[in-house]
């Protein structure tokens, strides 16, 4: 089961730490994904990290601005976003995908762009506004 929190109420420039707990996020060979959905948009995938190699992916419009890292001791992925815009409000996701053959190859850009999630956990809602 994944838990998302985090989400709320900020003002542009403003900062949230969102969290995604669930236990598989300690093992090996998952891919952790965030996405988001505004009102009247398709989903949106904003970044990605991967449990194989650790490696990290941002979507060009967060890049710069939020950072996704993983703390096993809490079995838990955060995505701190900064500097936080207009265009940021959506509800936020998390997703898991474990990774089987070849795709525990794949960086986390890979996974994101190219492998189906399979667990998604509820959503959270970024609103950014003055």
């Amino acid at each position: 089961q994944l838990q998302a929190s985090g989400g709320g109420l900020v003002q542009p420039g403003g900062s949230l730490r969102l969290s995604c707990t669930a236990s598989v996020l300690t093992l090996d060979y998952y891919g952790i994904g965030w996405f988001r959905q505004a009102p009247g948009k398709e989903r949106e995938g904003v970044s990605c990290i991967s449990t194989s190699d650790g490696s990290t992916y941002y979507a060009d419009s967060v890049k710069g601005r939020f950072t996704v890292a993983r703390d096993n001791a809490m079995n838990t992925v955060f995505l701190q976003t900064n500097s936080l815009k207009p265009e940021d409000t959506a509800v936020y996701y998390c997703a898991t995908v474990r990774l089987d053959g070849s795709m525990r190859y794949y960086t986390a850009g890979d996974i994101i762009h190219n492998v189906r999630f399979t667990a998604w956990g509820q959503g959270t809602l970024v609103t950014v506004s003055s």
